[in-house]
C-alpha cells in the first residue's frame, strides 16, 4: 500500500488531498500537514478529505489533538475530522466562525500562541487583506513556514481556457511560487500587513510549505523575502 502521510521534516508529515473546485470554476489541488507536538500529539494543519487509510496513518503517528484551519477558505473537510475526532479541539481564524455555524470551534487563532504548542509552533497573523486573514503557522523543529494561499504555484498547463490566461496575469504559474496579484491588491492596509511579514521574517526558516505549490526545502526565509518584495520593498540577499 503507498503511503498517505509522506515526511517531510522530524515530526511534521503532509499529505496531498483532491482537487476541489472553488470559484469561477478554478480548481485547485489541496494538501494537508501533520506535526507531532513535542508531547506526542498532533496538530492537523489544513486537514483535507478524510480516508480511512488517511486515518490509520494519522493514528499510528499520535493522537490527533487538534484541527486547525489556517483561514476562512480552507474548511471544506473541517467536518468530517471532527466528527472522526469528537475530542480534538479545533481553533478557528478570523472570520470563519461565521462561515461556519456547524462546526464547534474551542477557541480562536490571535497574535497569542496557544499554550498548549507555545514549545513547539510559532504563528503570525497575517493581516490587512480584504479576501482573507490568513494565519502563518511556523515549526521550530523541522523550522517550516506553513502557508495556505498567500503563496501558490502551478504547472503551466494546470489551467485550461480563459483560466490559463487569468492564472498567467495573476502569478499563479510565475517562475517560482509568488503572492497571487489578487491578493496583493487585496491588502489594502499595508502597514499591518508590513507589521505581520516582519514577524514571519524573523523566523530562521529553511523550508515553505504552502497548500497550492510544489514545497521549498532550502533557503526558506530568502525565498519568502522575495516572495513579498512586492511588500516590504527589501531586496533579496
Amino acid at each position: 500500500m503507498v503511503a498517505v502521510l509522506k515526511e517531510f521534516g522530524p515530526d511534521i508529515w503532509i499529505a496531498d488531498g483532491p482537487t476541489v473546485t472553488a470559484a469561477a470554476g478554478f480548481h485547485y489541488p489541496t494538501r494537508m500537514a501533520v506535526i507531532r507536538l513535542s508531547g506526542g500529539e498532533l496538530f492537523i494543519w489544513s486537514p483535507t478529505q478524510l480516508s480511512d487509510d488517511l486515518r490509520a496513518e494519522v493514528d499510528a503517528l499520535g493522537e490527533a489533538r487538534y484541527l486547525i484551519p489556517p483561514n476562512s477558505l480552507h474548511h471544506v473537510f473541517l467536518g468530517d475530522w471532527q466528527r472522526a475526532y469528537p475530542a480534538a479541539k479545533v481553533y478557528v481564524p478570523p472570520g470563519l466562525r461565521q462561515k461556519r455555524k456547524d462546526i464547534r470551534f474551542d477557541g480562536d487563532l490571535d497574535d497569542v500562541v496557544i499554550a498548549d504548542w507555545v514549545n513547539d509552533i510559532d504563528l503570525v497573523i497575517m493581516r490587512g487583506s480584504r479576501i482573507t486573514t490568513e494565519v502563518v503557522f511556523f515549526h521550530r523543529k523541522s523550522a517550516t513556514v506553513l502557508f495556505t494561499d498567500l503563496i501558490q504555484h502551478f504547472r503551466p498547463k494546470w489551467f485550461k481556457g480563459w483560466r490559463a490566461i487569468v492564472a498567467r496575469l495573476d502569478l499563479m504559474v510565475a517562475a517560482e511560487p509568488s503572492v497571487p496579484r489578487k491578493f496583493r491588491v487585496a491588502f489594502t492596509d499595508r502597514h499591518a500587513a508590513r507589521a505581520s511579514i516582519r514577524r514571519i521574517l524573523a523566523w530562521p526558516a529553511e523550508k515553505v510549505l504552502m497548500a497550492h505549490g510544489d514545497p521549498i526545502t532550502e533557503g526558506g526565509q530568502e525565498f519568502i523575502r522575495r516572495a513579498f518584495r512586492w511588500l516590504t520593498g527589501s531586496r533579496a540577499a
